[in-house]
């Protein structure tokens, strides 16, 4: 995943377990996809979308297997033969939720499982923003579908900018929300994402392959 600077290696995890394929850290941009575990219709339909277009563009999909968005960017990789990377707040051997054990086990064979905790190490709801924090530091840019102002969502955009990494938040979903944490963040460096900017993300992390492909169906 490159090489780390003070910043970065003082929040990165001392030590770390896989499943899968460890090259997907190893080359080519990543982009964090997360939001509510209970989206809306909008959300899910968004969510597909933009899954999809990072997909298209080369760029694996990095998110932590939680019901909701998480599971709909992971699956929505594996729907366009894409790449998708799983960072789990349990350990390897306790994948959470129950309900994504088939969909952990076909990540963790085909794609690539992440954890930093050890194996048989209780379940801890602390462990879920530690995890939001790798995942925003494994990633080159994060971006938030749907959140509500509680959502664990909120925590890795606030990691993501704490890093230095980009935050993006869809246009739609601060439009059609007054949500306090999406206008504090836009105070430290979050930007809108819409149909009229999309395209300017792949020039801004790694392997983005920018064609004139018009992006017509962008989540209204």
């Amino acid at each position: 995943m490159g090489v780390l600077n003070e910043f970065e290696k003082k929040h990165a995890p001392h030590k770390a377990y896989y499943a899968g394929n460890l090259d997907l850290l190893r080359s080519g941009g990543r982009v964090s996809v997360v939001g509510s575990r209970n989206p809306t219709p909008n959300g899910v339909r968004r969510a597909m979308i933009v899954s999809r277009r990072l997909v298209e563009k080369g760029i694996t999909i990095v998110s932590g297997l939680a019901e909701g968005i998480d599971t709909i960017a992971h699956q929505t990789a594996l729907n366009y033969n894409g790449k998708t990377i799983a960072v789990l707040g349990t350990p390897l051997n306790k994948p959470y939720p129950k309900s994504n054990q088939d969909l952990f086990e076909r990540l963790a064979n085909e794609q690539l499982v992440i954890s930093q905790f050890p194996s048989y190490s209780p379940f801890q709801p602390k462990n879920f923003p530690i995890r939001n924090r790798t995942m925003a530091l494994i990633s080159h840019a994060t971006i938030v579908i749907e959140a509500s102002e509680k959502s664990g969502t909120v925590h890795q955009g606030w990691e993501a900018l704490r890093l230095g990494r980009q935050l993006y938040l869809l246009e739609n979903l601060v439009k059609e929300r007054k949500l306090s944490w999406a206008e504090e963040m836009m105070k430290y460096g979050a930007q809108l994402l819409s149909q009229d900017n999309f395209e300017d993300l792949f020039y801004s992390i790694p392997s983005g392959l920018v064609d004139e492909e018009c992006f017509s169906d962008f989540p209204a």
